[in-house]
């Protein structure tokens, strides 16, 4: 691939084949375990360029996936955004409705998909027709097409037989990418367009000591999914990196994570804290060996402190990240600063919990309801805004969200987050998700926490529910672990909240339920819980007088 001045993909890929063609891919399929190496990629990313050139796709048009992790998926990476289209990649776990309506929205040319999604393609296409009209082909990852009324062709046969070289064109920086939607819990998901630059400059921010930096002894197994924000920026600063990929594929599970990390020798992963929590279960019931893993990514919702002293005690450091569609995605890592490194363990431990230091690029402000900016003292209430090369200024198609979430060249995250004397930023709520009780506010994320650092919990939200005097009241969803005593569990939870919390922060009510639902990102659905439990009955009368907040 050919470089320029502009700050573009494509010499990431470029570097990787020339400096490491033998450095490995590896990927977990449908079809069992394929290996290749960077050169065999860039033999591959040619023929599928190729291919699109021949089938009529390319200047701006986009091109969509519904795929896994897997070599497959990492091929469109580049070689979709490298000729000159935009990689739409669509999330499979959204509602029909919102793939309809995101496909329509972004008018797709052809979509590739994997054989476990057909089916989820298939029924939106029947049930919504006129919302594909633009897709003209389906690309069926993988060597065969299944039955299907769609008109499909298999990956293999679709790149087969062209050329493994192209001539690359040279792209201006700010030529779309990429394109990824919001999830929608709101209302309909928003358009995030990735420009070659934004792309360029995160990926260069990860590679600061002050991001998520890979080298090319690395070898880095992206477990948040590739159709989520570009798994993270990962399959880019992988490649620049020249370190080995490993694609974990359809569906992991523990067992498959843990065998991956010791077969392949994974030394940085990332993902959900779901996804660790099911690890480290399986490393509690089983003979894992963990050795060669260094660092672990978590973002998308907070890990809990347990979760960071388990990993201490497997010498895995455990790193808390931050970002959104919009931060394309990653705005903060936990790092610990140079000044805090001979700190005692908790006061380390205490910044590792917390979302963390913003990356270089970017900037921040914190602001109160009236739009003042807040104290940086670990306590004042602020909604976050950011600003940056790789933040988005606009939605996708969509003025009127412009409109309303950004400000002053800003971008008006949601989240209610403080500020403490050492820049650390910790995320207190979404803004709504915050509960206001009695004028004054509840954290229901610092509640999910510390439910959760509780031996018998495995999982708890907590949503405000009206409540006639205090307006909102928290409400405790718990699902308990296998060996936990019920009928003793509220009492038990009541006591583990009032050893950090005030009375008024305790839960009126602790309800057990079976799973916490998530939203197609894997984060607490929070909206899902709201209407099944926000019965003003479930806390009405519950608060002691005593237990109100002070005025």
């Amino acid at each position: 691939m050919p470089g320029g001045t502009d700050q573009t993909l494509q010499p990431f890929a470029w570097r990787a084949e020339t400096l490491y063609p033998d450095t490995e891919i590896v990927s977990r399929t449908h079809e069992g375990i394929v290996r290749s190496d960077y050169s065999e990629y860039a033999d591959r990313t040619a023929q599928l360029a190729n291919a699109l050139d021949a089938a009529g796709y390319g200047d701006g048009e986009r091109i969509g996936t519904v795929c896994w992790n897997h070599h497959r998926h990492f091929e469109t990476y580049f070689g979709v955004p490298g000729m000159g289209a935009q990689l739409h990649t669509i999330n499979p776990l959204l509602p029909d409705k919102h793939i309809q309506y995101i496909v329509e929205n972004a008018a797709d040319r052809t979509i590739f998909v994997d054989q476990s999604f057909l089916p989820k393609v298939e029924g939106a296409v029947a049930d919504d027709p006129e919302s594909f009209a633009s897709v003209d082909r389906y690309v069926v990852m993988g060597g065969q097409v299944p039955e299907t009324e769609l008109d499909a062709v298999a990956y293999e046969s679709f790149i087969e037989g062209h050329s493994t070289t192209y001539d690359w064109p040279t792209l201006d920086e700010e030529r779309p990418a990429g394109l990824c939607y919001t999830s929608g819990t709101t209302g309909k998901p928003k358009g995030v367009e990735y420009t070659q630059q934004m792309l360029w400059s995160h990926t260069m921010a990860l590679q600061t000591p002050q991001g998520i930096p890979v080298a090319d002894d690395d070898v880095v197994m992206p477990v948040v999914p590739m159709f989520h924000v570009n798994a993270w920026g990962l399959p880019f600063s992988t490649t620049a990196g020249g370190a080995k990929h490993v694609y974990p594929g359809p569906q992991p599970e523990p067992a498959d994570l843990a065998a991956l990390i010791e077969d392949e020798g994974v030394t940085l992963t990332a993902g959900v804290p779901t996804v660790w929590l099911g690890l480290m279960e399986y490393v509690e019931d089983n003979d894992v060996d963990l050795s060669s893993l260094d660092r672990l990514v978590v973002g998308g919702s907070a890990a809990p402190e347990a979760m960071i002293r388990f990993f201490d005690d497997h010498d895995v450091e455990l790193i808390h990240a931050w970002g959104m569609t919009e931060t394309a995605p990653v705005g903060t890592v936990a790092h610990v600063k140079a000044d805090l490194e001979d700190a005692d363990y908790e006061t380390r431990l205490d910044k590792r919990t917390k979302q963390g230091l913003i990356v270089p690029g970017l900037e921040f402000r914190v602001v109160d309801d009236a739009g003042e900016a807040v104290p940086h003292d670990g306590e004042a209430f602020g909604e976050l805004h950011v600003r940056g090369p790789w933040v988005t200024t606009e939605y996708f198609a969509r003025p009127e969200a412009t409109e309303a979430e950004f400000v002053d060249g800003y971008l008006k995250t949601g989240d209610v987050v403080t500020v403490d004397g050492d820049g650390y930023i910790k995320i207190v709520d979404r803004a709504k998700d915050v509960i206001k009780s009695g004028g004054e506010w509840i954290s229901s994320v610092e509640l999910e926490n510390e439910l959760m650092a509780h031996e018998a919990v495995a999982e708890a939200a907590v949503i405000g529910v009206p409540h006639e005097r205090w307006q909102e009241r928290p409400l405790a969803l718990v699902v308990p672990t296998e060996d936990a005593d019920t009928g003793t569990l509220e009492a038990g939870l009541r006591e583990h909240i009032l050893a950090s919390y005030p009375k008024w922060w305790v839960p009126d009510s602790v309800v057990v339920i079976d799973e916490v639902p998530k939203t197609a990102t894997g984060k607490f659905n929070k909206q899902a819980l709201r209407a099944e439990y926000g019965d003003e009955s479930l806390v009405e009368g519950r608060v002691p007088e005593d237990a109100a907040p002070e005025r």
